[in-house]
């Protein structure tokens, strides 16, 4: 059979089995559906390539001798410089208040935790970038059960985090990062009114209270983080249920969208030894949710915030 004869069986076989203009129509209708559920998949692309990247720098010989003091300094910027650009490029990320920060003191980062938390990937690309210190961040422990997590966590300094090992790593004068929410509050925070699910979380407190002579809190929320990614509200009961039994993830997640992102740093928080837990928290919380009313439009648009990502009014020098 020719080409030509194949050609032609083709043509007649479209023209008599299939509608043309309702398979037009029908691509037309479901392409915002496929390309919204998709985009998450640019996050596991970085995850993987983060992988292949440390495992190159990891068994090269000649990058090993290339690194006098530690070879793992040329793979952590070379994936710092991966996430930042990618931060750069798709949400204008910023970091605003780095100067509340103290160059001499360990800090603990406290902040809001999204339906993905990408504002922390790119926060710590940054910060390691600018002031070449690494912060440790503590992630929830089914993480360490994904293949190719554990070298990630081995040179990212991702822990699971224990109270006594938190404060072990405040007082040897490294930075953490934590999110009190953890993965409950990024699958059920809302958009609407960005408000903290810590419910009475309060293992972040206690290392702050041990470490209190060391290290200084420094509260931190990203604008517009649940505009970036969101998590499915209906069918919230099922979810939940799913969580309590499962302690897993699986409420489904949509979006990466290329909104604007700025992480606010607030002024540094000081406890006290005579502060109770509880108290602590109280105090964090209340510094977090000063940076949401004064930072995020409520409740969140994902159509303000990919309007603010191409033109973002200056603030006044009163605000």
């Amino acid at each position: 059979m020719s080409l030509g004869q194949v050609l032609e069986y083709a043509r007649i076989y479209l023209i008599d089995y299939i509608d043309i203009d309702f398979t037009l129509w029908l691509t037309w209708l479901l392409t915002p559906l496929i390309i919204t559920f998709m985009l998450p998949l640019v996050i596991l692309i970085l995850f993987y390539l983060t992988t292949i990247i440390l495992y190159i720098y990891k068994y090269r010989d000649r990058l090993r001798n290339a690194y006098e003091h530690d070879f793992w300094d040329g793979a952590r910027k070379t994936v710092a410089a991966l996430w930042d650009a990618h931060g750069w490029v798709w949400h204008g990320y910023e970091i605003e208040g780095l100067e509340n920060v103290p160059e001499d003191k360990p800090c603990l980062f406290v902040y809001y935790h999204g339906a993905i938390p990408v504002d922390i990937y790119y926060f710590i690309a940054r910060y390691y970038l600018l002031r070449n210190k690494v912060v440790h961040t503590v992630a929830d422990r089914f993480l360490f059960k994904v293949p190719g997590w554990s070298i990630i966590a081995e040179v990212l300094k991702v822990v699971p985090g224990t109270i006594q090992s938190c404060a072990a790593i405040l007082k040897a004068k490294e930075s953490l990062a934590i999110a009190p929410g953890g993965v409950y509050e990024a699958q059920f925070g809302s958009h609407v009114d960005y408000r903290l699910m810590w419910k009475e979380r309060l293992g972040f407190a206690r290392v702050a209270l041990l470490a209190s002579k060391e290290a200084t809190i420094i509260p931190m929320f990203t604008e517009n983080i649940r505009e970036s990614f969101r998590s499915v509200s209906l069918g919230r009961r099922f979810w939940l249920w799913l969580y309590h039994l499962t302690r897993l993830p699986l409420t489904p997640t949509y979006g990466g969208f290329p909104v604007k992102l700025i992480t606010h740093l607030g002024p540094p928080i000081t406890v006290s030894e005579e502060l109770t837990p509880r108290e602590c928290s109280l105090e964090v919380a209340k510094a977090i949710d000063e940076l949401i009313e004064k930072h995020q439009k409520l409740p969140g648009s994902i159509m303000r915030a990919l309007i603010e990502r191409i033109h973002r009014k200056p603030k006044s020098k009163s605000e």
